[in-house]
C-alpha cells in the first residue's frame, strides 16, 4: 500500500495520473471504432500532422494546442476531401496529407536553426509537465467524446459495420464520418502530451484490440476498451515510477502485455472447448468439430451488430 501512496504526495504525479485516467479511456472508446472501421492508420498520421502543427504554432506564438489543433482538423478535413470521390484510397491520402505536414514542421526547424530548442515532448510525450490548463483540455475533449457517442450511438454504429445500408436507412454517413474524424482529431491531440506522436496509434489500438479479444459484444466492448484503457494508464504510470522509465513508454508496453495476455486466454478457451467434445460410445472416442459459434453460449456477434444478420428460410406449409 505504501508504494502505491508514496507517490500520490507529489502534485506533479498526481497531475500526470489524473492525464493517464482520462486519455486510457479516451483512448479505449475512440479505438473501438478505429480498429472496427479499419482506420489503425489514421491515428498515427494525424498525431504526425498536428506535430507540424504544433511546431508553426509554436514560432507563430501560438498556444500548442492552437497549432496543432488548427493542422490536425485541416488534414482531417483534407483526407475526407480526398478520399470522398473513392479515387484515392484511405491509406494513400493518409500517407500523403500527414506526411507533408509532418514535414513541414521538420522544415521549419530546420530553416530556423534553432538547435537549443527541444520538441521531444511533442514526440515521446510529457506526462509529469502536465499543467491544470492541460488536465481541463484533456477533460473537455474526454466528455465531448463521450456524449457524442451516446448521442450518436447508433448512427455511429450502423456506418461502422455497413455504410451503404446505413445511407439506405436514412443516415447522412458523410456527415458522421466527418464527425468521427473530427473526434479522432481532437483526441489524437489531447494526447500528444501524454504519450507523444510516436505512440499515440497504440494507445487508441491496444485496449480496444484487447476489449475485442474479450467479448463480441458492441456494447460491452465499448465498455470494457474505457476500463483497459484506463487501467493501463494507471499502472502504466505507477510502473514508470517504481522502474524509473519513461511514463508513454511503461503505459503502452502495459497496454500490449494486456493484449498478450488476452490473446493467451482466448487461445486457451478455444482450445478447452475444443478439447471438451470428445464423446464416447462404448470403445470408440471421437469427437465432433464445433464452430466458434456452437461454442459461446451468449449471443452472436450478429445479434450485437458485429455482422449481418443472415436471412432465415420461411417456413414450409404442409401439403
Amino acid at each position: 500500500m505504501e508504494i502505491l501512496l508514496e507517490p500520490l504526495e507529489y502534485e506533479f504525479f498526481r497531475h500526470a495520473l489524473l492525464a493517464a485516467l482520462m486519455i486510457g479511456a479516451l483512448c479505449g472508446l475512440i479505438g473501438v471504432y478505429v480498429i472496427l472501421r479499419g482506420m489503425s492508420y489514421v491515428g498515427h498520421g494525424l498525431s504526425h500532422a498536428a506535430f507540424g502543427g504544433a511546431v508553426a504554432g509554436f514560432f507563430l506564438n501560438l498556444n500548442f494546442y492552437a497549432g496543432a489543433g488548427v493542422m490536425g482538423l485541416v488534414a482531417a478535413l483534407l483526407i475526407d476531401r480526398i478520399t470522398r470521390s473513392g479515387k484515392v484510397k484511405l491509406d494513400a491520402a493518409i500517407g500523403i496529407v500527414t506526411t507533408a505536414m509532418f514535414a513541414f514542421g521538420v522544415a521549419i526547424i530546420s530553416q530556423a536553426r534553432t538547435s537549443g530548442l527541444s520538441f521531444e515532448a511533442a514526440l515521446f510525450g510529457n506526462i509529469l509537465g502536465i499543467t491544470h490548463g492541460d488536465l481541463v483540455v484533456i477533460g473537455s475533449v474526454t466528455a465531448v467524446n463521450i456524449a457524442a457517442v451516446i448521442l450518436l450511438y447508433r448512427p455511429l454504429l450502423f456506418s461502422t459495420f455497413d455504410n451503404e445500408a446505413a445511407r439506405v436507412f436514412g443516415i447522412r454517413t458523410g456527415a458522421v464520418h466527418l464527425i468521427f474524424s473530427l473526434l479522432l482529431t481532437l483526441s489524437v491531440i489531447a494526447s500528444m502530451n501524454v504519450v507523444g506522436v510516436t505512440m499515440i496509434a497504440a494507445t487508441l489500438i491496444a485496449p480496444a484490440m484487447t476489449a475485442r479479444m474479450i467479448t463480441d459484444s458492441f456494447s460491452r466492448m465499448l465498455l470494457y476498451a474505457c476500463l483497459i484503457g484506463a487501467v493501463t494508464g494507471v499502472a502504466g504510470m505507477y510502473l514508470s515510477y517504481i522502474f524509473n522509465v519513461a511514463s508513454g513508454a511503461a503505459i503502452v508496453l502495459f497496454g500490449a502485455l494486456l493484449f498478450c495476455l488476452a490473446g493467451l486466454a482466448k487461445l486457451a478457451q478455444q482450445k478447452f472447448a475444443l478439447s471438451v467434445t470428445l464423446h464416447r460410445h462404448g470403445d470408440l472416442i471421437h469427437s465432433h468439430p464445433h464452430t466458434e459459434a456452437h461454442l459461446e453460449s451468449g449471443k452472436s456477434a450478429e445479434d450485437e451488430g458485429f455482422g449481418t444478420p443472415k436471412p432465415r428460410e420461411p417456413a414450409r406449409k404442409p401439403l
